[in-house]
């Protein structure tokens, strides 16, 4: 799951946005650093990041991509998740627009910033001006974030060239998309994504 999934799933569960958002940019127990709701947003996110790879849908699509990009494949498919999330996200929110969600998110996650790491912080300079998580809904925006993401980490270079395996198997991630996010969504709000 990237962004949006995370923040959507966040708000399902009453969990922490802050928390869920920032967890990539955190090493370690986060007990030890951040207040308790906080840290369950970050320990939320892990977990929720632990379940989505494990998911045969998810295994089955990671097998969609080529031998070069295998990889990378489960990076790619947490940017292509969220991609089918904003493109459907009337269907899937019917009752929010998906402005007003990133809006009351923005609002949550905003006052605290000081207090987060630096390239949190810069990641949000960017990602809610730009309207990123809007943006997920083109696919062609998806070309531009993967080789993004390709162009800052020298490892992750193959990243640039997942988005033809995701235009490939468009259809057929989809479809898995739709078998798993549903079931995401439901274990979110009866608070049963903990073993």
């Amino acid at each position: 799951m990237n962004f949006l999934a995370h923040l959507h799933l966040a708000r399902l569960a009453n969990s922490s946005q802050l928390g869920n958002l920032m967890a990539d940019f955190v090493r370690g127990n986060p007990r030890d650093v951040w207040p308790d709701e906080v840290a369950a947003g970050i320990l939320l996110h892990r977990r929720i990041d632990v379940m989505t790879d494990a998911l045969p849908e998810v295994r089955l699509a990671r097998s969609y991509f080529r031998a070069e990009t295998y990889r990378v494949s489960p990076i790619a498919l947490d940017v292509i998740w969220d991609h089918f999330l904003s493109r459907h996200w009337d269907k899937i929110v019917p009752e929010k627009r998906l402005p007003e969600f990133l809006r009351q998110s923005r609002a949550e996650i905003e006052p605290h910033l000081s207090l987060t790491p630096e390239r949190f912080q810069n990641l949000n300079r960017y990602l809610w001006r730009d309207r990123w998580m809007e943006k997920y809904a083109d696919a062609p925006y998806l070309q531009n974030v993967l080789s993004g993401m390709a162009s800052r980490r020298p490892r992750l270079m193959a990243l640039a060239d997942c988005y033809q395996d995701f235009v490939d198997n468009y259809q057929r991630l989809e479809v898995i998309f739709w078998q798993f996010y549903p079931q995401m969504m439901v274990k979110a709000q009866r608070n049963s994504l903990w073993p």
